[in-house]
């Protein structure tokens, strides 16, 4: 008869480690599982990020071509104007008439 209760408690304790190990496993795997839906959301917020900064770049290269384009008009305007103002002062390289 103690055989009998050594057996049923020994198959007790294995049921009882293998449930705990089972839960452990379903823990393990409901933590992987979150960090996998926490990893997702942190690319796809990383990935809209990248737009908006590439967004941003291109805007910022198409102002900063704009401003070289105004610039460069400003320039020529203050060229033209330096070659008819008759008071400007005249540069030795361009020793040439005046208009």
């Amino acid at each position: 008869m103690d055989t009998i209760w050594i057996v049923a408690l020994i198959v007790v304790a294995i049921l009882f480690v293998a449930g705990v190990a089972l839960a452990a496993r379903k823990r393990s795997d409901a933590k992987r599982d979150e960090r996998r839906v926490e990893a997702r959301t942190h690319r796809e917020e990383a990935e809209a990020t990248a737009r908006r900064a590439e967004q941003a770049r291109l805007e910022a290269e198409e102002q900063a071509d704009r401003a070289r384009k105004q610039q460069e008009a400003a320039d020529d305007l203050r060229r033209r104007a330096d070659e008819i103002d008759p008071d400007a002062p005249v540069e030795e390289s361009e020793q040439g008439p005046r208009r």
